[in-house]
């Protein structure tokens, strides 16, 4: 029976889990509802907290698929048998790529706040080391006497260059590049900071 009550609550977190990605991928972030979800998920909205603690939690979990999926597209770029700085290159442009296609569940994983200042989970964290892992394998052949502490510091730099240009230039800010411009100047940057590093 225990077994039975396990597998209905893993479906119901599943159907939940499906429901609160559609409406993200769809609608974003900021149109997330539990009552849209419970109704699309056919279960009352008692359900959405016997499943998950609260809303934070399924949108991290969330968030937490939506990482895993862009350090799946990035594997190509880290893994190629080109230099480091082309890698670098190539990493940058898979994640404009990722971010253009997934534009609404991109922006979730930066626009989401907990609620009443609650701390963000350790497990969520080490699911945002994808953001920066393939960042600091390339740096490091390019940089490889650079201490462990300085490479973090150089990868957060690089990422939030890159991610500035990206999230300015796709959500069409005043400061914002043109479209057909984005891919180009990411590209420059990477160049910038890579003769930087060799230097």
């Amino acid at each position: 029976m225990a077994g039975k009550r396990e597998a209905q609550r893993q479906a119901l977190k599943d159907r939940l889990f499906e429901a609160a990605r559609a409406r993200i991928e769809q609608q974003g972030l900021g149109n997330l509802r539990a009552r849209d979800l419970t109704t699309d998920a056919g279960c009352a909205l008692g359900g959405l907290y016997s499943a998950y603690e609260d809303m934070d939690d399924l949108v991290l979990q969330v968030n937490a698929a939506t990482l895993r999926s862009l350090g799946a597209s990035l594997e190509e770029a880290a893994t190629s048998d080109a230099e480091p700085a082309e890698r670098l290159v190539g990493l940058g442009l898979n994640y404009l790529d990722f971010a253009r296609s997934h534009m609404n569940l991109w922006s979730a994983i930066f626009d989401h706040r907990m609620q009443n200042g609650r701390e963000i989970p350790s497990w969520y964290n080490e699911e945002q080391k994808v953001l920066f892992a393939h960042i600091g394998k390339s740096l490091l052949a390019l940089q490889p006497d650079m201490a462990m502490e300085d490479l973090s510091i150089r990868v957060r730099t690089l990422f939030a260059a890159v991610h500035g240009i990206v999230s300015i230039g796709l959500r069409e800010k005043i400061i914002g590049l043109p479209q057909d411009k984005i891919a180009s100047e990411v590209e420059a940057i990477i160049r910038l900071l890579v003769r930087g590093a060799k230097d």
